[in-house]
Formats: structure tokens, sequence, C-alpha cells
């Protein structure tokens, strides 16, 4: 009765695909882009500058408090609403949620290049689910503009 439980450490990739699992209308889209870990993180990680670019969505993120890998920050999508997002980030992980938005990107080396994936999307207030409208374009926008800023000469 006293056996260890199995341990195991999932790369962020993985662990957003398990977060994703656990909300209803979640999808993650996920892609190898072909530069290194550094580089794609520099662009991703930069929620005031880069990520803007890269989330089809967002307007405008502004950090208002960081603790250590924690997180608050106002949002404002293309279409006008409004977040306060608090969660938390590091190298490779941001998940910042308020009561009707989710947003969580991923990055981890693999190889030469970079395993990314992307997630989120409108909460419907008192559920655990995701409107599931647009998810998958969001997605897929998000990993093109992601390759194209990290082409030569693309911006990056």
């Amino acid at each position: 009765m006293n056996e260890p439980w199995p341990i195991t450490d999932l790369d962020p990739v993985r662990r957003l695909h398990a977060l994703a699992g656990g909300i209803r209308g979640a999808h993650v889209t996920e892609a190898y882009i072909d530069a290194p870990f550094e580089q794609v993180w520099a662009l991703l990680g930069d929620l005031e500058g880069g990520f803007g670019q890269v989330v089809p969505d967002m307007e405008r993120l502004r950090v208002r408090l960081r603790q250590g890998e924690r997180v608050e920050a106002l949002a404002r999508s293309r279409y006008g609403m409004r977040a306060r997002l608090r969660g938390v980030q590091r190298p490779g992980w941001c998940w910042l949620q308020s009561r009707f938005l989710l947003l969580g990107v991923a990055a981890t080396p693999e190889g030469p290049g970079t395993r990314v994936a992307f997630t989120g999307g409108v909460r419907l207030p008192a559920h655990a689910a995701l409107i599931p409208l647009g998810v998958r374009r969001e997605g897929g926008r998000s990993v093109q503009r992601l390759t194209a800023l990290l082409r030569p000469g693309g911006g990056h």
C-alpha cells in the first residue's frame, strides 16, 4: 500500500493539451516551427508586443502586474471586448484567463526547431466551456502569422 505514485513531467505543449482537454469546446492547434525555441519564445513571450502580432484577435495586451511567474494583464480584442487576465507565464508557457476569456500558448524545443500549441476562446459565464466558434480558425491563423514573422525579413 505504500508504493510510490508514478511521477511524470510534461513538456509545455503536452501540458497545454492536458489542460485544454478538461475544457469543453477547447481546441488545441499544434505545429512545428522551423526556428529555434529562443527565437520563437522571444516573440510569443512578448505579451505587450510580439504576442499581439501572432494572435489574430488581440489588438492590445498590457501587463499591469508581474510577480515572478504570476501575471495580470488588460486585453482588448479587435472587436472591442476587454478582459482582465490573470495567470502564469514562464519560458515556453503562458496561460491567462478571465471570467470570459482564455488564452493558452506553449512552446518546447524539438530538434532544431520548436513545437508550439495554441488554445483559447470566449468562455461561457458560469460554465466550464468555451464557445467553439472560430477557435480552430484562430489557432491556424496564429501558426501562419508566427511562421511569417519568423521568416527572414518577416519582421522579427
